[in-house]
């Protein structure tokens, strides 16, 4: 017999797979807190500190989970107020570090974060002063970047083609067009291609 056997399954760190994700788990936490006689201030309380412990939040994002218990408005924001107070909650703070990781990490330009900051709550002036942190040369390098170790895999492709696939990658990624252009036709130059082979202007598929 598996010396496993009788042993709970557990999930990744990430909540995908072997079981019951985060959500879930959090939603089991307030429906213990949520019963029939709960103070709603002690549910709201128990539905942000739980999320908090896996993940920072935005305000919008955990009035939005206490909202969906039944927790009144002014419950809500009197225990976000106080939350903020004592910087449990941080808006500005949290879209800094989410601009840091998801431009490092995953590429993304200036525009992409800024939306993917407003999804999930961030006040639009908050979003942008955050957004901010990335300078054009910056933005610009890590499009070169991301180019760069895409380039190979295209050289089977003619010149135009080309073009098409990496300022494509670059656009899913929030890059302006303009940007997207003059960052991959330096690249496929650089890589041997000539510039009159190369399409005079941008035009997204």
């Amino acid at each position: 017999m598996s010396s496993n056997a009788g042993r709970p399954r557990r999930g990744r760190p990430d909540g995908r797979g072997g079981g019951d994700g985060p959500e879930r788990g959090l939603d089991a936490d307030a429906d213990t807190a949520a019963g029939p006689d709960a103070d709603p201030e002690s549910v709201a309380r128990t539905i942000a500190l739980n999320r908090l412990s896996v993940a920072p939040q935005t305000r919008a994002q955990l009035d939005a989970a206490m909202a969906r218990k039944g927790v009144p408005e002014e419950v809500r924001d009197g225990v976000l107020d106080r939350f903020a107070d004592v910087g449990l909650v941080d808006d500005a703070a949290y879209a800094k570090a989410w601009v840091e990781s998801r431009h490092s990490g995953r590429g993304l330009a200036r525009r992409a974060l800024g939306y993917e900051l407003r999804k999930r709550g961030v006040e639009p002036a908050v979003a942008h002063d955050a957004v901010q942190s990335v300078d054009p040369e910056q933005e610009a390098a890590t499009a070169r970047a991301l180019v760069d170790a895409r380039l190979p895999s295209t050289r089977r492709l003619d010149p135009v083609a080309r073009t098409r696939r990496l300022t494509g990658l670059l656009a899913r990624k929030g890059y302006p067009p303009g940007l997207a252009f003059r960052v991959v036709r330096e690249a496929l130059e650089s890589d041997g291609v000539d510039g009159m082979d190369l399409p005079d202007d941008f035009l997204a598929d």
